[in-house]
């Protein structure tokens, strides 16, 4: 579906936040009434990049633009997020990341329904740069789909949700293709009639988080598992395969340090007979194969420093990330980032070395997420600014 009306908002909201900055922080009404807050926040970011695959990328422009609009109350709450970002203009692609309501049971149990992240791996993110990891392209990390959760946190430490994803959230507006135009990565319509179609559906999905107590002081740590398992709908053979992953997760913080850790498996029957060991998908209106089978390895590791002059976080980070295919004679691909990000005011910058092989967002082939057929590695540096409001 395409979201024009919703396009529009956002560039109008992009416009008007660069324009008046007393807009940052707007809220109205008090969370713990019974009427509730409305409140509206975001981000405007540019950036400046050098990659070593090509010279067409050396100036300052515009990269991305978010919108977010929360209400809260004691029993009822909502989100939305809305983004656009700038391919070769302002704005050209656009898209719908959440949009969700949901209810409070208490303190420790709710319900929420409509298009949001899935309770897969550690949380939405898997890291603490502002890049993603590899597996963001594979379709396992920040996916939003539309579904309802339920979430119980208990005594014990335990943290549990459970969900149950229809199908996933759609497409929107983007120049170059009519189904990837998306945030999140999913099994896409192909561009090309000789490619098979496929779809996911029914997914089910788990996640446990369990906290470790009795740390020393200044050690705080948790330990958890996830399982997704979905129905893959082949609409171009008219059959019907699965989709079984699961990944188990870390996190270990000590004072100012944090460590993150992911370990998975992700498992594919596309029930196609063309090609069996790999499968279309796409997201930021663009499609690309991948493999099935394979293990995938996110680490993570960060420090903070805290009111630094007059920065209020300086944070230094470093992320291993790998798909490790498990079909004979694909190759791997991986991300690693080594970066730090900066907050100062409403000011976020960001500065990040990426290095990746058979990694399509890094110079890759378009082969990248499947068979694979790069021997060297590309490297791309990546500098960002954000006005957060």
């Amino acid at each position: 579906m395409k979201m024009n009306i919703l396009t529009q908002s956002c560039l109008l909201a992009v416009v008007t936040s660069v324009s008046m900055p007393v807009f940052a922080g707007l809220s109205i009404g008090d969370a713990k009434t019974a009427t509730g807050e409305l409140s509206v926040s975001g981000f405007v970011r540019a950036k400046y990049q050098d990659k070593s695959w090509t010279d067409n990328d050396h100036k300052l422009t515009f990269d991305a633009a978010r919108i977010n609009v929360d209400y809260k109350s004691p029993k009822l709450f909502g989100h939305i997020e809305y983004r656009c970002y700038q391919f070769d203009k302002l704005c050209d692609f656009s898209t719908l990341v959440d949009a969700y309501a949901g209810y409070n049971f208490n303190a420790q149990q709710l319900i929420q329904a409509g298009i949001q992240a899935v309770p897969f791996g550690p949380g939405r993110f898997w890291e603490s740069n502002y890049y993603g990891g590899v597996m963001t392209q594979i379709g396992l990390e920040d996916v939003h789909n539309l579904g309802i959760k339920y979430q119980g946190k208990f005594a014990t430490g335990t943290q549990l949700e459970l969900g149950y994803f229809p199908g996933d959230g759609g497409s929107y507006s983007g120049p170059y293709s009519e189904d990837a135009s998306r945030y999140t990565t999913n099994f896409v319509k192909p561009e090309n009639g000789s490619i098979t179609h496929l779809d996911e559906t029914d997914m089910f999905i788990v996640r446990v988080k369990q906290d470790i107590t009795s740390l020393p002081e200044g050690v705080s740590s948790n330990i958890g598992a996830s399982y997704w398992s979905s129905d893959i709908d082949n609409k171009t053979f008219g059959t019907t395969g699965d989709r079984q992953a699961w990944a188990v997760f870390g996190n270990l913080n000590y004072n100012n340090l944090e460590l993150m850790a992911t370990v998975g498996r992700n498992q594919v029957d596309n029930a196609d007979p063309v090609t069996p060991k790999a499968s279309l998908m796409g997201s930021f209106d663009d499609n690309f194969m991948v493999a099935n089978e394979g293990m995938f390895y996110t680490v993570d590791l960060a420090y903070s420093f805290k009111d630094v002059g007059k920065f209020k976080k300086i944070q230094p980070h470093f992320m291993y990330s790998q798909y490790d295919k498990s079909e004979s004679g694909f190759k791997d691909s991986t991300r690693h980032i080594l970066g730090v990000s900066a907050y100062y005011n409403n000011l976020l910058f960001v500065a990040d070395y990426i290095i990746g092989k058979n990694d399509f967002l890094i110079g890759g082939p378009s082969d990248s997420y499947a068979t694979g057929s790069a021997n060297q590695s590309e490297s791309m540096l990546n500098l960002q600014v954000s006005y957060l409001f």
